[in-house]
């Protein structure tokens, strides 16, 4: 959120936060909810990068269209696994993997 925006937002009386600080979540949680966010990410920009359709991916996934859309959207249902699975099916190599999983994200606008 951009620096203007949240001093309208304090100066109003609103309280601006993290989702990890709204959610209580430890730092071990919020670093997996990270993880799986960018697997996630990475997996639609593959998908588009090589012009499939979810119907397409979940054909040589042996799934369906709506588990490979819930898999984008980084579902609770869906695991890490298959995330990683899934992008190695399209060609990601075990380096491209950990270098996502490894990526940091922005920091949230104080």
């Amino acid at each position: 959120m951009k620096k203007a925006k949240t001093q309208r937002l304090k100066k109003a009386g609103w309280k601006v936060g993290t989702a990890k600080d709204f959610l209580g979540l430890t730092d071990e949680e919020a670093a997996l909810i990270e993880m799986k966010l960018a697997l996630a990410r990475s997996l639609r920009e593959r998908r588009l990068a090589h012009d499939l359709t979810q119907d397409d991916v979940a054909k040589q996934l042996g799934s369906s269209q709506s588990r490979v859309a819930k898999m984008e959207a980084a579902d609770a249902t869906v695991s890490m696994e298959l995330l990683v699975r899934s992008l190695l099916l399209l060609g990601a190599s075990r380096q491209e993997v950990g270098r996502i999983i490894g990526r940091k994200t922005a920091a949230p606008a104080a």
